[in-house]
């Protein structure tokens, strides 16, 4: 099967296009492509994610993005009658003005996207794929419906099926993602010991799922405020660090040499009984430390940084261990943005083989720890090989959902 994804959650445009064989452990997915074109740097002045200069920059970008990808994968081809032709002069055939309408339709808030869309799409010759798969959340509403109406665009000139792919599933799907040794455009996915759990952290997300069987999932931590990558960045912005805060954050706590302390953070909601997490009251404990100093000195960044990470990092580490046990499960699977965090992978890695030498701990690939639309291609593949045609929605069905939960 292979399958093209899109992904518009935040600030990151992907398309990928993977080829993966029948669905059980150990199976082989290829990549055929990998695009991700980042916004990072545009966002970075404003301290986060500007949603109306995302939902910009996604229109700018899909149809450059798209042909990257198509290139990577040998699949880019025009057609005969637009191989001499201006991209600006494509039109749509004559036999497919219906076609025409729809896309303006489906099209018609994303004006830069629709005119980059028809210069350019119609001259393609239709890819050899099986599926369009996109997410559908949960994200940013504005930018995922760019992504939506993107994917319903491709299906419909290419008459394809769509497939709405949850975010964080993706995300958790990715830590069973086994890189190959001698190629590294192909994974292998490992087996998985029902009942599992998964930590996902982002900046937007701070969950305990246990994971019952396959697509079968049973919320059982979250935080009560912030999310522990949200937390990061507020931090480093008290600070004055650059956004994204997480990595600057830990650059720092690396640089930190270990003496006399004169900074100690709280671990909110450690010994709560519970699985769930709060990390409002330690970004707003930083704020408080601050204060107490006449000024915010490179040594001071240093051993805040420090500080903040060993206790947000001790804070996941014993609220996972603890519901691993309280579910005995033998499998943790972490993933997410902040899951690319060093330190937090050390310390879990190590307590977790102290407490249960049984238990494996599996980690995505670190260039797949961020947004990306290889994750969401694997679990439409994953959702499509498991539940056959209930994975494919009609086109005016599929919606954004902001705020969407796996269940």
């Amino acid at each position: 099967m292979r399958i093209l994804a899109i992904e518009t959650s935040c600030d990151e445009t992907a398309i990928s296009i993977i080829e993966a064989d029948e669905f059980k452990p150990g199976a082989l997915i290829r990549v055929l492509s990998n695009v991700v074109l980042s916004q990072v740097a545009k966002h970075a002045e404003y301290g986060g994610v500007f949603p109306s200069l995302a939902v910009r920059e996604h229109s700018k970008s899909l149809v450059p993005v798209l042909k990257k990808s198509l290139e990577e994968a040998g699949m880019l081809h025009l057609e005969p009658n637009a191989q001499n032709s201006p991209s600006t002069s494509l039109r749509i055939p004559r036999n497919s003005r219906d076609k025409f309408e729809i896309l303006n339709s489906i099209l018609e808030r994303e004006q830069i996207l629709r005119e980059q869309f028809l210069a350019f799409v119609p001259g393609v010759r239709k890819p050899d794929i099986d599926a369009v798969a996109v997410t559908s959340g949960p994200g940013l509403e504005p930018t995922l419906w760019v992504g939506i109406n993107f994917a319903k665009a491709l299906a419909t000139i290419w008459d394809l099926p769509i497939i709405p792919v949850n975010h964080m599933e993706g995300h958790l799907l990715s830590a069973l993602l086994e890189k190959g040794v001698e190629k590294n455009f192909e994974f292998r996915i490992s087996n998985l010991e029902f009942p599992a759990l998964a930590l996902l952290i982002s900046g937007g997300h701070t969950e305990l799922v246990l994971i019952h069987d396959w697509l079968k999932y049973e919320i059982v931590g979250q935080t009560k405020d912030d999310a522990v990558g949200e937390a990061f960045d507020k931090a480093a912005r008290m600070m004055g660090l650059p956004y994204p805060g997480g990595p600057a954050i830990s650059r720092l706590a690396k640089s930190y040499t270990p003496k006399a302390k004169s900074i100690s953070l709280p671990r909110p909601m450690i010994d709560s009984g519970d699985f769930n997490f709060s990390f409002s009251g330690l970004k707003t404990a930083v704020l408080y430390r601050l204060k107490e100093f006449p000024e915010i000195t490179e040594e001071l960044r240093c051993e805040m940084s420090h500080e903040f990470e060993e206790a947000a990092t001790e804070v996941l580490v014993k609220k996972t261990l603890a519901a691993a046990e309280h579910y005995g499960t033998k499998t943790i699977l972490v993933g997410g943005g902040v899951s690319a965090n060093d330190r937090i992978k050390e310390v879990l890695i190590e307590e977790s083989a102290i407490q249960n030498p049984e238990v494996r701990v599996l980690y995505a690939p670190r260039e797949l720890t961020g947004d990306n639309a290889l994750m969401i291609a694997v679990a439409a593949w994953v959702r499509h090989s498991l539940t056959g045609e209930k994975a494919i929605q009609p086109l005016d069905s599929i919606s954004a959902n902001g705020n969407i939960r796996l269940s």
